[in-house]
């Protein structure tokens, strides 16, 4: 799923530090690409057809034929920033996602087909690269662009950092499955705050810059147009505080506001949505019904 670069041995790292990882470029390739494919993404019971859009990167945007009218600026990262974790947490892990699949939950357990080494014993236990973990992973956050500083806690000692699954673009959601894949070389460099996870006990990444991630028309688009979902179902049976229906929502009404009135086929619009728009909870409070809204940038339109 994700080829990775790695794990690099970090000298000095030991369980309980942090490693902060600074990212200094993420170089795209030129060409990249956005796919569905039946069983995945976020609205899988819903697009359950292959499809693709092949996009040409240059001079700071990704375009397509596959998608005519669409202008996608570009804001590289890197999908997959992790350290590896211990053989305690491992096991943790495989455990409590193991007892989640049995109890009905959409996890990839461990796999030996294609597995990368191949070698049994490892593979037969190894975490897939699908999810995040509390060693990071494949958290697939837009921000960690060029310029941001991110926060990991070690688990084992040299850290054992990789870094793969690179996005040329991606919405806050990517809910295809698949942002504006590439492949890149990822340059950065590292810094250990020792003793520091343990001394506070973080167990989750962390992030930090001190500007904007990516051009300020962008992060925070001049102009917009915005649907919103809440917490009811569409056959209007209402469930309480449940924010995962009302991001589906917000995503279903974009998509057919993309469909109705810019013309765009379902999974024309879907891909949009996974790559451009970026999906915002607007309250939790307001019992039962949570809203999320869901952001269309306006400026990645071209006619």
């Amino acid at each position: 799923m994700h080829p990775l670069t790695g794990p690099v041995y970090v000298n000095g790292a030991e369980p309980g530090d942090i490693l902060e990882i600074k990212v200094h470029e993420v170089a795209p390739q030129p060409f990249s690409f956005t796919v569905q494919f039946p069983g995945f993404g976020f609205l899988r019971d819903v697009f359950t057809e292959p499809f693709i859009i092949r996009w040409k990167i240059a001079d700071g945007f990704a375009v397509s034929a596959d998608l005519p009218g669409v202008k996608i600026p570009g804001a590289p990262f890197m999908g997959v920033m992790g350290n590896a974790p211990s053989h305690e947490l491992l096991e943790e892990i495989n455990r409590r996602e193991a007892d989640l699949q049995a109890r009905g939950g959409m996890v990839l357990l461990p796999d030996t087909a294609d597995a990368v080494p191949r070698e049994p014993g490892i593979a037969a236990k190894a975490v897939r690269t699908v999810a995040p973990h509390e060693t990071g992973g494949n958290v697939d956050i837009k921000q960690l662009t060029a310029g941001t500083t991110v926060r990991l806690p070690v688990y084992t000692p040299g850290a054992l950092f990789s870094v793969g699954d690179s996005h040329f673009a991606q919405g806050d959601n990517e809910s295809c499955g698949t942002a504006v894949e590439m492949s890149a070389t990822f340059y950065g460099s590292f810094k250990l705050l020792k003793g520091e996870a343990a001394r506070r006990n973080i167990q989750d990444m962390q992030f930090y810059r001190d500007d904007y991630f990516t051009a300020p028309e962008m992060a925070v688009p001049q102009r917009f147009f915005a649907t919103t979902g809440q917490s009811c179902r569409k056959d209007g049976v209402a469930e309480a505080e449940d924010t995962t229906l009302a991001a589906r929502n917000a995503l279903l009404n974009m998509i057919e506001h993309l469909v109705s009135e810019r013309g765009y086929s379902e999974q024309q619009a879907y891909a949009i949505c996974s790559v451009a728009v970026d999906l915002r909870i607007s309250e939790m409070v307001d019992v039962p019904n949570f809203v999320v809204s869901a952001f269309l940038p306006l400026d990645i339109f071209t006619e």
